[in-house]
């Protein structure tokens, strides 16, 4: 599977962006797909996963509420829409594919893609 994260940029405190991530290569059957964020110096942290199939969604506590993760099967497609951004939420962030059921943990997604950098100004 490859994957190219697009759609990162530069908004202030408040603002929205989303995220783009296609997949391309194979066809995605019962693969989880997650976004991860990375600032310098830190461990890849979990943001969001969904699982291709049925569309089952899960968020780290930290984005809950404020961000959306879905997908557009016809267009092989992961988007993650992030609404009333807040400075902590600058970093590099990934999207990656998984076959486990273990969507939390980065260790266990096998394909990522390049990451794209979102940068929230105070």
């Amino acid at each position: 599977v490859q994957l190219q994260a697009s759609g990162g940029g530069l908004v202030q405190t408040g603002g929205s962006l989303r995220l783009s991530c296609l997949a391309s290569g194979r066809r995605l059957s019962y693969d989880y797909l997650g976004w991860f964020r990375q600032t310098p110096g830190k461990e890849r942290e979990f943001v969001a996963a969904i699982s291709w199939a049925g569309g089952t969604t899960v968020y780290a506590d930290s984005v809950k509420g404020r961000f959306t993760i879905s997908r557009d099967n016809n267009k092989n497609t992961m988007y993650l829409q992030m609404n009333s951004l807040k400075p902590d939420d600058t970093a590099v962030y990934y999207c990656a594919s998984s076959t486990s059921v273990r969507v939390r943990s980065s260790d266990d997604y096998a394909y990522w893609g390049q990451g794209t950098q979102v940068t929230v100004s105070s």
